[in-house]
């Protein structure tokens, strides 16, 4: 045998040996990815169940909100004009002039018989309603409660209740205009007088039988009607006259005006 044979011969069975092997490795490594393949499929179903009890529940997201906060730089400002407080010189002063200057002067006991007299002075020369006026049922209480003989209740007794007989004539006390005549449901047949100065009086329980109307001009000391028994609040007192008298609306004691002409 030659050599240039045997060396083709043994060429030619060593290229046969390399590509079956070459085959082999390829079947080998189609099987080897085919195994894997698999495996992975089987740990892709196995692993959703093992990890069910690790799955956290969250809250859902709202895909739809709008009012989130956006976040913006903050912004640096820069005063451009200097703010700077007044400079205080001089504290101003007012000196008040001693003509503006009024004192309240402490109250004395004298006080209310000073009112009275200024009282007395504007309604000058006023009269007694009626002739006797020595005996007087209740007095006014300036305010304070006193308990009604009548009704038992307790309220202020706003004028001074003189007592008469039945029938006995009442007088105005100082010139004025008849400002209205009722027949008042507790007070009775009632007048009234304006004396056009600030001072109104009023005559109540009345008779029926009056000499006056409202609108009359009346002057001190003229008739205005009688005594009678018509004021049911107080109908537990003995027949008398129940006289108020008003200054600027706030009632004052009628007595003391007439005690001290």
């Amino acid at each position: 045998m030659k050599k240039n044979e045997l060396t083709d011969k043994y060429y030619g069975k060593g290229s046969k040996g390399f590509y079956a092997a070459l085959v082999i490795s390829a079947v080998m490594i189609g099987a080897a990815c085919l195994f894997a393949h698999k495996q992975g499929d089987r740990i892709s179903q196995v692993k959703p169940s093992t990890e069910k009890n690790n799955i956290v529940h969250e809250a859902p997201v709202d895909r739809h909100v709008t009012n989130i906060p956006k976040t913006t730089a903050s912004h640096a400002y820069t005063a451009t004009t200097a703010i700077t407080a007044p400079r205080i010189t001089e504290i101003p002063s007012h000196t008040m002039p001693a003509a503006e200057i009024t004192v309240n002067a402490p109250f004395s006991e004298n006080s209310f018989e000073e009112q009275v007299q200024t009282v007395a002075a504007d309604l000058s020369g006023a009269v007694a309603p009626l002739a006797d006026m020595s005996s007087v049922l209740v007095d006014f209480s300036n305010g304070e409660l006193v308990k009604n003989a009548t009704t038992g209740t307790w309220q202020t007794h706003n004028g001074t209740d003189i007592a008469a007989e039945v029938g006995t004539e009442i007088y105005v006390i100082a010139d004025g205009e008849v400002k209205n005549v009722i027949n008042d449901p507790l007070w009775g047949v009632s007048v009234t007088v304006d004396h056009n100065n600030g001072y109104i009086s009023k005559y109540c329980g009345l008779g029926a039988d009056l000499a006056v109307q409202q609108g009359d001009k009346v002057e001190r000391g003229s008739l205005i009607g009688c005594v009678g028994e018509t004021a049911d609040i107080e109908s537990n007192i003995a027949p008398h006259l129940h006289i108020e008298l008003t200054q600027n609306g706030q009632f004052i004691d009628p007595i003391s005006i007439i005690n001290m002409q």
